[in-house]
């Protein structure tokens, strides 16, 4: 049985890790390269690196502060944010990612997504999705620059899509549920797991252990990442660990 793995998010701005609430009143956290080795020594199955300012403001990628940090991991990393090109692709790997996420640049040129599993291998190419609830057109819609930005692209339809171009993973943000630490919004999740294949990451509100819990026996993803409560330290991974084992939840424990 595959197991489930569970994921800490550092989201960088301005090369220190923030956090905020459904994307907006981020608050400093700390050094990504310190963060890193925290949680590798705390047991995290991967790590997600997002840029979320390097779309927003054009800046190049933080390719040193990549290379520090992949030097303390022993766990997969996942980098994200300004990725323009296959070039830049290639610049993270070699810098020490092991998967690249795409969001803003594969919706505005979908073909990048084909080129880069074409070149690079599925497994490396994760599409980040950010996903909000529309009232008024009763259904989800993409959004890019790191939640700032609507588009008038479906999610489930997206979905479909980066599967069909060659996308080998998922990393879908419920922008609704982001922050709240009222639980995953597993009305959408299913719905992508109704519509893809492929492994999904599910991300947006996590609160405590018993969100991932209930996230892993009420629906099929691959993983759950969070980010507050664990830079915060109101829940540790290893005790979401503990609590998964106890409910039956296939699990790597360290």
């Amino acid at each position: 049985m595959i197991k489930k793995r569970i994921i800490p998010c550092l989201d960088v701005k301005d090369g220190m890790v923030v956090k905020g609430i459904q994307f907006k009143g981020l608050r400093d956290i700390g050094n990504p390269v310190d963060l890193a080795k925290r949680y590798n020594a705390l047991g995290a199955d991967e790590l997600v690196f997002l840029d979320i300012s390097a779309t927003e403001t054009g800046h190049a990628l933080m390719l040193d502060v990549i290379k520090q940090t992949a030097k303390e991991l022993f766990i997969p990393m996942t980098i994200g944010g300004g990725i323009q090109s296959v070039a830049d692709i290639s610049a993270l790997l070699k810098a020490g990612a092991d998967k690249v996420s795409l969001n803003s640049s594969a919706l505005r040129n979908p073909d990048l997504i084909k080129e880069a599993s074409e070149k690079f291998g599925a497994q490396c190419i994760c599409i980040a999705l950010d996903a909000k609830w529309d009232e008024e057109k009763q259904d989800w819609f993409c959004y890019t620059h790191g939640g700032k930005k609507a588009t008038t692209i479906r999610a489930l339809d997206w979905v479909k899509t980066v599967e069909a171009l060659g996308a080998g993973e998922l990393l879908v943000t419920s922008m609704d549920y982001d922050g709240m630490k009222q639980g995953f919004d597993h009305t959408l999740l299913k719905l992508i797991q109704d519509t893809v294949t492929i492994p999904v990451i599910a991300s947006g509100g996590a609160g405590n252990a018993e969100h991932f819990t209930d996230l892993f026996v009420e629906t099929d993803v691959s993983a759950g990442l969070a980010a507050s409560i664990f830079h915060d330290e109101h829940v540790s991974i290893q005790e979401v660990k503990d609590l998964c084992m106890k409910k039956g939840v296939p699990i790597r424990n360290v």
